[in-house]
């Protein structure tokens, strides 16, 4: 006997859970699906208006037995023309919608049906999921198979559209395997996916569905039940807070909390569990690549010599094309298989954009030998070619990693493979990310002296990722055995780990340093030392942004790091630092105040007075402008602030407003700083406690402030306004903001030697914030 339990999740939504079953322990697996699916049977059975000629048919989760705990149900009301098929429908459905179920239904005869399926390629597969529930079985029988028939003799020709909806929905979605916060179901690899090779495979046009593909399949079910179950309802997003509690439930566990005498407390392993699932993902995606090229080739035909063999046509050493596919030539099969010959093949299918076939992937992990250390000349071109062949990078890379010949050439893949990177800006897991880096800075090749370097550096850049300590230190020693192991000379092998170190100083000084401050210049073009070195980190910076994901990079902080890069480039020319640029003769001449208002810069110009930094700061987040950058300078008894600023919910201000409000503050109007202090005061943001660094040394006429804490509305405008009544003037300000948090540089003009001093000032910015 099964029970049949009703409840509503957290957010209100009246779901189906079926989980609660005789005999049946836990609502994860495949024995707790197929019981939902008996018991969701036996109660649509029990509400069925039995009547001759009428069937009712499951589809989608209850068609194929695969229910999740908090599922809808996809129905098909089969009919064979009886009078009053509406009002019978109604009976059947208010019972489904008032037990709280979500229905996804339809009331249609066995010719309506195919005919629907005929011209709609999703419904054809939702049709091959039919299955009869309750009533006239030969009428559920007789659409089931003939579904299944009219498929396997339209497949091949209905297999494009298909293939054109799924790349837009991969689109949307994304791949599963790489994302911190995929879609179980719609991305990439996801459940949809396997859907879709269950299709292929009943059309038999190729062996989809192979054993380590119903694993990966009964995995990602498997996660999906559980995330159902910890979140309460249903989603298929697995984002970041509800990693652990799924771990824990799917028995991946991390640790055990609490003291040793206490009871201890399983704690799940998040990142086991993402990439557990990016495996399963890759597992689907690969599969379904084959099974694209398979029907691609059953439509196009095999080419032929006039002898009948296959046509194959040159397109590297030991590389041929064959029906569209890469495959080893008949002397290097017969021959002993040279050590490069899988990194060759690899940069062949790069270049070329041509799939590698599964049976040479297969050869190749089987029979070619390990790369001696240092490796030979032929394989090290072929990994730079790799690196370097831009859109086909990606799929021959993710291709060589299916068949674990990524591991024979790099034994740190296997601890880089699908490792998380906790941090909102990344959009990747690590290894895509370090492959998609390489992609991005076959962008940038024509602007350095070694293109080769680049891409190896850019390739290898977060390799120190995963283990303690800063990941560019840790990182640059095991870039530059890599690089030695890779055959490249002891002074470049030295190069790219002094890239590995360095990869994040650009956009660190350029965001959160003042760039026409002689010492930044210097600081930076000391450390890294001739223009070579220079132009592979600027192309590295770019790479790395771009790989990294949108929130990563902006026009601006482009703007800023070239400026940094030319500024340092004329030092390292010359042996000269730049001078600072003079300020806009605008600001100087004229009544005041002056208010210049451009694309992304706010200049004011008035009498000097306390203060008036933190005025024009207040008033830019009074009209929803963050400050990006700040300076502030006096010129012949006039006070200059210049801003960079961008509209912190992406609508501009309106410019009459900001102008005139801008012109009444720096007046003194008291009415606009009250505005000012009530707005700004009230948007205090929250999280973790904030911090000041001091850096005594980073500039030449000042001390540096570093306020670390979390970002918020008019957070400058009180930090300024602390400064200055604590008697500390700042000359200028940088402003970073890094997801929720901001790193904001202060300099503040003199030494500040004193102790006491010191902490006063770090005291006030504290409390401001």
């Amino acid at each position: 006997m099964t029970s049949l339990t009703t409840t509503t999740g957290p957010t209100g939504d009246g779901q189906l859970v079926v989980n609660e079953v005789v005999g049946v322990p836990g609502g994860i697996g495949a024995s707790a699906r197929a019981a939902r699916a008996d018991a969701l049977d036996a109660w649509l059975r029990g509400i069925f208006p039995v009547r001759a000629g009428v069937a009712l048919v499951a589809v989608g989760g209850l068609g194929r037995r695969q229910c999740a705990p908090y599922g809808d149900l996809d129905l098909v009301l089969l009919h064979a023309g009886v009078p009053g098929i509406d009002e019978l429908a109604a009976s059947l459905w208010y019972p489904i919608w008032d037990a709280g179920l979500r229905l996804d239904h339809s009331v249609r005869t066995v010719p309506e049906a195919l005919s629907v399926a005929q011209d709609d390629v999703k419904v054809a597969l939702g049709l091959l999921d039919a299955r009869h529930v309750a009533g006239d079985p030969a009428l559920a029988d007789q659409l089931v198979r003939t579904a299944a028939d009219h498929w396997r003799r339209t497949a091949v020709r209905q297999l494009p559209g298909l293939r054109e909806i799924t790349a837009a929905r991969w689109e949307a979605h994304g791949e599963l395997a790489f994302l911190l916060e995929g879609d179980l179901k719609e991305a990439a690899g996801g459940l949809r996916d396997a859907g879709i090779l269950r299709a292929i495979a009943t059309a038999g046009v190729t062996d989809a569905l192979r054993p380590a593909v119903h694993a990966a399949h009964r995995r990602l079910l498997d996660t999906r039940d559980a995330l159902h179950q910890q979140v309460g309802r249903r989603v298929d997003r697995l984002v970041a807070q509800e990693r652990d509690g799924v771990a824990a439930l799917l028995g991946l566990r991390a640790s055990l909390s609490g003291d040793a005498d206490a009871e201890a407390v399983p704690v799940g392993d998040g990142d086991a569990l993402l990439r557990r699932v990016a495996g399963d993902a890759r597992t689907v995606s690969h599969a379904l690549d084959d099974a694209w090229r398979a029907a691609d080739r059953l439509r196009a035909g095999r080419h032929r010599t006039a002898g009948g063999r296959p046509l194959r046509r040159p397109v590297a050493r030991d590389v041929v094309e064959q029906d569209g596919e890469l495959v080893l030539a008949r002397a290097a099969i017969g021959a002993r298989p040279d050590p490069s010959l899988s990194l060759r093949v690899a940069a062949a299918a790069a270049t070329t954009r041509l799939p590698i076939a599964r049976a040479t992937c297969e050869w190749l992990a089987a029979y070619c030998p390990p790369l001696p250390a240092p490796w030979p000349p032929a394989a090290r071109a072929a990994l730079i070619t790799l690196l370097g062949a831009g859109p086909g990078l990606v799929p021959a890379w993710e291709t060589c990693d299916r068949y674990g010949l990524i591991d024979g050439w790099l034994p740190e893949w296997t601890r880089l493979r699908s490792l998380p990177q906790h941090n909102p800006v990344h959009r990747f897991t690590l290894d895509r990310h370090l492959v998609q880096a390489a992609y991005e800075a076959s962008r940038h090749t024509r602007d350095v002296e070694r293109p080769d370097l680049l891409l190896l550096g850019a390739f290898l850049h977060d390799i120190g990722k995963g283990l303690p300590g800063d990941h560019s230190t840790v990182g640059a020693p095991l870039a530059e055995a890599v690089a030695t192991r890779v055959g490249l000379p002891e002074d470049e092998a030295a190069l790219i780990a002094k890239l590995v170190r360095l990869h994040l100083l650009l956009p660190d000084v350029a965001t959160r340093r003042d760039l026409s401050d002689p010492k930044t210049v210097a600081g930076v073009a000391e450390r890294v030392g001739d223009t070579t070195t220079l132009d592979l980190l600027h192309g590295l910076v770019r790479a790395d942004a771009a790989a990294t994901g949108p929130a990563a990079w902006s026009d601006w902080k482009g703007r800023l790091v070239a400026e940094l890069v030319a500024r340092v480039r004329t030092a390292l020319d010359t042996g000269v630092v730049p001078a600072p640029p003079a300020p806009d003769p605008a600001l100087v001449a004229g009544p005041l105040p002056v208010v210049h208002l451009g694309e992304d810069r706010v200049s004011v110009a008035a009498a000097d007075r306390r203060g008036l930094l933190a005025t024009v700061a207040g008033c830019l987040a009074l009209h929803r402008l963050d400050v990006i950058s700040a300076d502030a300078a006096t010129v012949d008894g006039r006070a200059l602030v210049q801003c960079r600023v961008q509209p912190r919910y992406g609508l501009a201000p309106d410019p009459i407003a900001l102008r005139a409000d801008l012109r009444r503050a720096v007046g003194g109007d008291v009415s606009v700083t009250q505005r000012l202090r009530g707005r700004a005061l009230a948007a205090r943001g929250r999280g973790a406690a904030p911090r000041v660094v001091w850096h005594r040394e980073a500039a030449t006429d000042a001390v540096l402030l570093e306020l670390r804490a979390a970002d918020a509305a008019g957070l400058l405008y009180r930090v300024t306004c602390a400064l200055d009544e604590a008697g500390a003037q700042v000359r200028a300000a940088r402003i970073s903001t890094l997801g929720g948090d901001v790193v904001d540089a202060f300099y503040l003009v003199g030494g500040w030697p004193s102790d006491a001093d010191r902490a006063r000032i770090e005291a006030a910015v504290l409390a401001a914030v």
